[in-house]
């Protein structure tokens, strides 16, 4: 795309933010103030931006909007980075420097409030274990048929699950864990389904009694194991967004939302850059915007995003999840 002249820019600019702001189309009035420039040469730089793509009119109003192609040329060259205020960063280090909360939590916590803060969608994708080697496997019993079984990776990865095991004997489960860490132990994550199916299932009737019902619970645990943990948190902030009036087309979002196939299209690439995806640039939805990173920790990686409309604030999500990634356990962001 060929460059704007300084002007142009700056009116792109200001079109840009006071849409972000007012979620009305600006008309020339509203900036010949602040350009110091007549109303007929804003209506004409106006008329070159809607030539070139970056701003388009709407049926109900004389003003403009930005395009996509708009809030592009935006994000790439006129953006700045906002410095986060002191309630947000305050906000944010009462959660992130809580050393009593699991990572998991803190992530969570974190992102309720920017979702509240900011009044969008905010997405985590924990990362599947594919790079993870099985340690370990231990069974807590609990009450009432139920037991915990915990999973250690190589990497300190530990994942836990409550399970309800009817008329099977704790002897029979003990047995069977002793043998899950005696033939897969060092195995990757990702293929200890395959190691259950074709060499412990033809084997553990030998072992234990009710082992179709055990196998079954123990095949399913090391299954959601392998798939990325996926948390979609405020989205019903979008019924506070102008642009999603609609009940269709809120009903039609909230499908997209709920569908974690779709979702897991976010993860985070090989960068742990501020990814920006701008309407059809993006697999959710042609009239939202995705503002994505990856984090990283010890033992922990993942992707978080804030999923809003095109009319985002962008520098301010920018902010928060590039402070979020970096403050995660100290480490996040340190570890590249």
């Amino acid at each position: 795309m060929d460059m704007l002249s300084k002007r142009q820019e700056q009116l792109l600019k200001m079109i840009v933010e006071n849409y972000i702001k007012q979620a009305t189309p600006v008309s020339s009035k509203q900036l010949c103030k602040k350009l110091k420039c007549s109303s007929a040469t804003i209506r004409s730089e106006m008329a070159n931006l809607e030539e070139a793509g970056l701003l388009e009119k709407t049926h109900t109003s004389s003003g403009r909007i930005p395009s996509q192609k708009g809030y592009r040329y935006y994000v790439d060259n006129l953006l700045k980075p906002r410095k986060m205020n002191g309630e947000d960063m305050l906000n944010l280090q009462i959660i992130l420097h809580n050393q009593s909360l699991e990572l998991s939590d803190c992530i969570s916590k974190s992102l309720q409030l920017v979702s509240d803060m900011t009044s969008y969608t905010a997405v985590v994708l924990g990362q599947a274990s594919h790079d993870n080697l099985l340690k370990e496997v231990n069974v807590v019993p609990l009450a009432d048929n139920q037991l915990i079984m915990i999973v250690v990776t190589d990497k300190g990865k530990v994942e836990h699950k409550t399970v309800t095991l009817d008329q099977v004997n704790m002897n029979d489960v003990k047995k069977t864990v002793d043998l899950i860490n005696k033939l897969i132990v060092g195995t990757p994550i990702d293929e200890i389904s395959t190691k259950l199916e074709f060499e412990i299932k033809p084997i553990i009737g030998n072992y234990v009694e009710q082992h179709e019902k055990l196998y079954d619970v123990i095949y399913h645990v090391f299954d959601d194991l392998t798939h990325p943990d996926i948390n979609v948190v405020g989205k019903t902030k979008f019924l506070e967004q102008p642009e999603f009036g609609s009940i269709d087309k809120v009903k039609g979002l909230f499908a997209k939302l709920d569908d974690q196939d779709l979702i897991k299209e976010i993860k985070q690439d090989n960068s742990n850059n501020i990814e920006v995806y701008i309407g059809s640039e993006n697999n959710i939805d042609s009239d939202v915007t995705v503002i994505k990173t990856g984090f990283k920790t010890k033992n922990e990686e993942g992707t978080i995003a804030i999923i809003g409309p095109k009319r985002m604030e962008y520098d301010r999500v920018a902010t928060l999840l590039d402070y979020i990634k970096n403050n995660l356990g100290g480490q996040s962001g340190k570890e590249e």
